[in-house]
């Protein structure tokens, strides 16, 4: 029997668009991409305008095999990759493959695996888009000329194992950048004076901070100028000087784009850029959800607009309506706000459907297939809604010539935060005064503070700084933090990236030999002539070729002028095995001991690093630990014979309560000591 063969990427796809389309099609997985450049060789003719060698990937030859023979049977053949470059140059291979005419319409995409949307595109197909092949195709050029000439230099000079890249170097400077930002830092003295006050009859109590005067803020950088405010304002009356009540708006977020969700899921769970992007795929390609059957709940997951089609505007609205009530609608309409370099090929993450609440389909989920499903539902109806209305106060305290002032913030209408619950509003309601009226203080509350360091990157700031610098695309920020990590060249520290030694060795020489390629502006730059490639507006092997003749006489000169280094160091420690001396080598998690006599003898052992504070249970050293993920926690050095860990930084100070040891537990703005024992609540701060 005839039948039409769709060709997806992944397993999962092809069974949930199976069920969609029913017998007359056959849906099989190229399961990823089936032919790239090979992993031996460069695999590209320069001499003649950059022709690539493609090759099969090993272990490709099996779904070929079936691939080619589902296609002799087949009256039709429908290449369904993802719409996106990647997606079509997948489906450009297999058109060559299998023989397809890439100027016929053989080609379908569509944003949502839902029944409605895998239909409409099986009835409009269209041809391959040669610029969109182009465009990946001189990425993935680029990133091959830039890999390959500079990575085997570092293997002979530096260590093997080492890699550079056009996005992942870029990467690695900024996080390098800033850890050097962090160690010259230095902190400047500031201080605040917070009254507590009251009316006469002692019935509206706040606080209010010292501003200056009612000429100019003032900074207070020392104890002493201090001491003079407070001698001055003690013996003082402290007038309300004016009220102010205004009637403020708060917008609803956008709907989510890559960039925006990898940092949501980052700050709201925890989770890596990787993780994200993984249960984000599964939500794509569908679950199957009771009494309905595999299908898709989300839109496709690589993209940089926060477009929504007209057709889902209007099915939210009505949930809106028919959940909330009219009053929840928006009353203006709000345009779409992409950065300049988006794509806008497709919308924005969203929901395939409304009404698919989060807490209809929980039980078809796992735990983590719920936190982000409901992530993305919240955030896209919450788009959809009218905004939150707050009253914001400010009364102003003058006491002889200072100016105290307080401020405050109280809900009206809760508008889109109905939704979503991760954007709460922190209401301070400030007790209704008048002017002129007298105030009585209570207490005065001066404190000392430091200004702080910029702080590390996250992943998920790390991913915002690259969208925000234009550096790399929706689907290259988790695979570019993954590398980076895997290299050796960053760790994660808590929640922090932080740059290790090897980062900064290999960082230093990439700045100082290869500029352009660790120049945020000249990587941008390249991105926006992908872009126009894509668009057709410039040849990619022009922009390969602008990019390649400069590049080429710098490797020449690097490769002569870069000498050998030596990251191994001696140690006076010797090795328990065979006597010989340990040196320190470095590895993927930093450096660790190892025997100056291999291969013959293969002894290894990490480096401690001392807290200087003692094991509470038998009295050995805590020291710095890290789990295989890189995770770092303190452990006792006695381990396995003494268990005792913890995930938090102790400090050479027991506890005045209970003599247990005290641990540092930091937050955006302070740090403060905290009693391990769960049983005594101490806690000072630092």
């Amino acid at each position: 029997m005839a039948h039409s063969l769709v060709i997806v990427e992944s397993p999962a796809k092809a069974k949930t668009i199976g069920k969609f389309l029913g017998k007359k099609y056959k849906v099989k997985a190229s399961i990823g991409h089936i032919r790239d450049l090979p992993k031996s060789k460069m695999g590209i003719d320069i001499e003649n305008n950059y022709k690539p060698n493609y090759i099969t990937i090993r272990g490709k030859g099996k779904v070929i095999k079936e691939l080619k023979e589902e296609a002799k049977k087949a009256d039709k053949i429908y290449l369904a990759t993802d719409p996106d470059r990647e997606g079509e140059a997948i489906s450009w291979h297999l058109a060559n493959i299998l023989s397809i005419d890439e100027n016929k319409n053989c080609r379908i995409e569509f944003n949502e695996i839902t029944s409605k949307a895998i239909k409409k595109a099986i009835n409009s197909p269209r041809p391959i888009k040669k610029t969109l092949v182009d465009a990946q195709q001189a990425r993935r050029i680029l990133d091959r000329l830039v890999g390959y000439s500079i990575s085997p230099i570092l293997w002979r000079k530096v260590k093997k194992g080492l890699s550079a890249g056009r996005v992942q170097s870029v990467a690695t400077k900024l996080i390098c950048d800033r850890e050097r930002e962090i160690n010259n830092f230095v902190p400047k003295e500031y201080w605040t004076i917070e009254v507590a006050l009251c009316d006469e009859s002692k019935t509206k109590e706040f606080e209010a901070l010292f501003y200056g005067t009612d000429k100019q803020k003032i900074e207070i950088n020392s104890k002493e100028e201090v001491d003079l405010i407070i001698d001055e304002i003690k013996n003082n009356t402290f007038v309300i000087s004016n009220v102010t009540k205004k009637l403020k708006s708060r917008k609803p977020y956008h709907p989510f784009t890559t960039s925006s969700l990898q940092q949501e899921a980052s700050n709201k769970f925890g989770f890596s850029t990787k993780k994200t992007m993984m249960i984000a795929q599964q939500l794509y390609e569908g679950i199957d959800i009771a009494d309905e059957g595999t299908v898709g709940l989300i839109t496709y997951i690589r993209t940089d607009s926060t477009r929504i089609s007209e057709d889902f505007k209007k099915e939210a609205e009505e949930y809106i309506v028919e959940k909330y009530s009219k009053k929840y609608l928006p009353k203006y309409t709000r345009k779409v706000t992409n950065k300049k370099d988006a794509q806008d090929a497709h919308e924005a993450i969203r929901p395939t459907s409304v009404y698919r609440t989060p807490d209809s389909i929980r039980d078809s989920l796992s735990k983590d297939q719920y936190n982000l499903y409901k992530l993305i539902w919240e955030r896209f109806v919450a788009s959809q809604m009218a905004d939150s209305t707050y009253y914001s106060y400010s009364i102003e305290i003058k006491n002889g010539k200072y100016i105290f002032k307080a401020k405050g913030i109280e809900q009206v209408f809760d508008g889109f935060l109905k939704v979503y619950s991760y954007a709460q509003i922190n209401e301070n309601i400030l007790p209704k005064v008048e002017k002129d009226e007298i105030l009585t203080c209570k207490d005065i509350n001066p404190k000392q503070h430091f200004t702080q360091p910029p702080p590390r990157y996250t992943e998920a700031t790390l991913v915002k700084e690259m969208e925000d610098k234009g550096i790399g695309r929706p689907s290259t920020y988790a695979p570019t933090i993954s590398t980076i990590l895997s290299r050796g060249y960053v760790v994660r520290d808590g929640k922090n990236l932080k740059p290790t030694d090897l980062g900064f060795l290999v960082n230093d020489i990439l700045e100082k030999y290869f500029s352009d390629i660790v120049d945020v502006d000249f990587t941008a730059d390249l991105e926006e002539k992908l872009d126009k490639v894509e668009l057709g507006q410039i040849s990619w092997i022009k922009l390969i070729d602008d990019f390649y003749k400069p590049f080429s006489k710098i490797l020449s000169k690097a490769e002569k002028e870069i000498e050998k280094v030596d990251l191994t160091e001696k140690t006076d420690e010797i090795c328990e095995k065979c006597g010989s001396p340990l040196v320190i080598k470095h590895g993927r998690f930093g450096k660790f001991l190892a025997c100056s006599n291999y291969p013959d003898c293969n002894f290894t052992k990490s480096i401690l690093i001392k807290t200087g504070v003692k094991c509470p249970i038998c009295g050995g050293d805590i020291i710095v630990r890290k789990t295989k993920k890189g995770r770092t926690f303190y452990g006792c050095s006695n381990y396995p014979d003494c268990k005792f860990m913890t995930w938090e930084q102790p400090i050479d100070k027991r506890c005045p309560k209970c003599q247990s040891i005290l641990v540092v537990k930091s937050t955006k703005n302070k740090k403060t000591a905290r009693c391990l024992n769960k049983d005594c609540d101490f806690k000072e701060d630092l």
